[in-house]
């Protein structure tokens, strides 16, 4: 049913850890009732240099914000955004086509961190 890479990302997530000092964080999801996703960021020259996330969510929820914040380190915030489900679900080696909306967690997520960043900075001048 799960890519190696799907178990190996939900067994050993990556960057699952709070980051209280974030630029800017941003969530996505329906905390209530399924899957919700908290993204945090760190910025250093128009670049993610740090990232990690908090989710409450499935085997493939896990896999997929993992999988994001591996994607979109080191990255530019135009990178970045542009980072799409499908870059997710083929960074995994598939999903079930019942798990595909998984991948919307961290895309969701991960925009609304960047354009949280962006918004701060816009305000602070």
């Amino acid at each position: 049913m799960y890519s190696e890479k799907v178990i190996e990302h939900f067994m050993c997530p990556q960057n699952a850890y709070s980051m209280p000092d974030a630029d800017a964080e941003g969530s996505f999801g329906d905390p209530t009732c399924g899957d919700y996703l908290t993204i945090y960021i760190k910025v250093k020259d128009n670049r993610i240099s740090e990232i990690s996330y908090l989710v409450f969510g499935c085997a493939a929820a896990i896999a997929t914000s993992s999988m994001t914040t591996v994607l979109a380190k080191g990255k530019t915030l135009d990178e970045a955004l542009e980072i799409s489900e499908e870059d997710i679900i083929h960074a995994l080696d598939g999903l079930p086509d019942n798990k595909v909306h998984c991948s919307n967690l961290g895309v969701s997520a991960l925009r609304n961190a960047i354009y949280n960043y962006l918004n701060r900075m816009e305000w602070s001048y």
